[in-house]
């Protein structure tokens, strides 16, 4: 199933069968949750642990329910064949393309690169799922209208979880919890000052005991 996310059908006289199973795309929406906090490690920028587990589970699970619900309601506008179970795994086999982009151009950092990934493997994927709701949809216009939010919606995701999802990431952990501050670092010669304070009060102590 993996490998068909890839494979546009070229039937569309006909519907197409959708697999109307969830573990799959769970398992890619939970990796690419894996390869976004990964890129933020390997990135040089300072995060904090607290809340970047939670942003990007909520962006993955967010664009996954909230894409799928709202072409499910296109569909639906547009007397689409399809179901909100196999809308859910349609959208979430077609994650396989970004996960694969994300995971080589996270690793190996040329723009170029990310740009081929994503015409070519985001590409495939996402005419994959638009050549399955072009075979359940009736009307040009209807196609049009449904697959072409869908293709745009995928691909643009693709774009700004290479581009602007650090950022953002950034921005918020700021907004939440201040600006970036260096860990406290304690100096060497902090030690012998108070190692000082403490004998000149002791030996003062001792003089006045006498």
């Amino acid at each position: 199933r993996l490998l068909e996310s890839m494979i546009p059908v070229k039937m569309i006289n006909f519907p197409q069968k959708i697999a109307g199973e969830l573990y799959g795309p769970l398992m890619l929406v939970f990796t690419l949750v894996a390869i976004l906090l990964h890129g933020m490690k390997t990135s040089d920028t300072i995060i904090r642990e607290g809340t970047l587990m939670g942003t990007a589970i909520g962006t993955c699970f967010g664009y996954w329910l909230g894409v799928s619900a709202f072409i499910y309601f296109l569909a639906y506008l547009c007397n689409a064949q399809i179901t909100m179970v196999q809308m859910l795994s349609l959208l979430g086999y077609g994650l396989f393309g970004h996960c694969i982009t994300l995971f080589v151009t996270y690793n190996i950092h040329f723009h170029s690169l990310f740009y081929i990934f994503w015409l070519v493997v985001g590409g495939l994927s996402t005419l994959r799922m638009v050549a399955v709701l072009v075979s359940r949809t009736v009307g040009h216009t209807q196609r049009l209208i449904l697959c072409g939010t869908l293709a745009a919606l995928h691909m643009l995701f693709l774009l700004y979880l290479h581009f602007a999802y650090h950022k953002v990431v950034e921005g918020i952990l700021d907004t939440l919890e201040g600006p970036n501050m260096p860990p406290f670092q304690r100096v060497a010669r902090d030690i012998p000052v108070v190692s000082n304070a403490v004998l000149n009060t002791t030996t003062k102590t001792v003089a006045l005991t006498l």
